[in-house]
């Protein structure tokens, strides 16, 4: 479903841009954003509406436009972050304050922004498969899936835990089918990632460098852990008669852990293909 750029985004971009940005670098920023056409005419806060309002008439998905336009802004370095002030006087930081404006109204939309210039419509359901998503690489839409389970980190984390390793799953079982391997009998976890682990190269001890056979070695035990932790602490399965503590930051453990360990299998299969 298309989605525009709500008018209060607009409205809050068109307040604050015009007093960071020169003509120029608003001209940079929206081509920089595959917006349509020649810049409006007219004074900056006019030009940045009108430019908007254009995205949201003619392009296929403008929200993908919103993502590479507020990227900047949104991604803004640490130390530009930082509070200032003058003789003890603390000073405004805009850059500061506009980040927040924006975080608080996409809020309100429903909207979330994720690293890399990828807005989340919130929608409890993706417009692409899970499937559709890792044929395409599409890595920011599989954040996406990623930042899903961790919206329910808080209320409900074996939610969270069980969707963190249901996306893993998927992704092993499409390299297995679209690099024409064995299928195990048993499709869960462990079985599917010791083909794709084996198809991939990952054995410690082929790599030479210590430090880097370290780390690779602790990702490897990733997929045992957050295997076991579905089978024993989410929703995945029934209770016995203990009841295993889990505590949203240990969800937020296996879903940023599931998280590193997909994006590395990602790039490493088109590292491989791309040889």
């Amino acid at each position: 479903m298309r989605k525009e750029i709500p008018a209060p985004v607009i409205a809050v971009l068109a307040d604050n841009m015009p007093h960071i940005e020169t003509h120029a670098g608003l001209d940079n920023l929206f081509l920089h954003a595959d917006a349509p056409g020649d810049p409006p005419e007219g004074s900056k806060p006019v030009k940045t509406q009108a430019w908007l309002r254009r995205i949201n008439k003619e392009l296929e998905n403008p929200l993908v436009a919103l993502g590479k336009l507020i990227e900047c802004y949104m991604e803004i370095p640490a130390q530009d972050e930082s509070e200032s002030s003058i003789f003890g006087t603390p000073v405004n930081n805009p850059k500061k304050e506009f980040k927040e404006k924006l975080e608080s109204i996409l809020s309100r939309c429903n909207l979330t922004y994720l690293p890399g210039g990828f807005i989340s419509d919130g929608s409890s359901a993706p417009s692409k498969s899970l499937a559709e998503l890792i044929n395409g690489r599409d890595i920011p839409a599989i954040e996406a899936e990623f930042t899903r389970a961790l919206s329910n980190v808080n209320s409900e984390p074996r939610e969270a835990v069980s969707a963190a390793c249901n996306i893993l799953e998927s992704i092993f079982k499409t390299y297995i089918s679209d690099e024409n391997l064995v299928m195990p009998n048993r499709q869960d976890l462990q079985n599917v990632w010791k083909v794709v682990r084996a198809d991939l190269g990952f054995d410690p001890s082929l790599v030479q460098d210590d430090d880097l056979k370290r780390v690779l070695s602790g990702i490897l035990s990733v997929v045992d852990g957050i295997g076991a932790f579905r089978t024993h602490a989410s929703s995945a399965h029934g209770e016995g008669r203990k009841i295993y503590k889990l505590k949203p930051r240990h969800a937020r453990l296996a879903i940023h852990s599931a998280h590193t360990l997909a994006l590395f299998v990602l790039e490493t299969w088109d590292e491989n293909r791309a040889k």
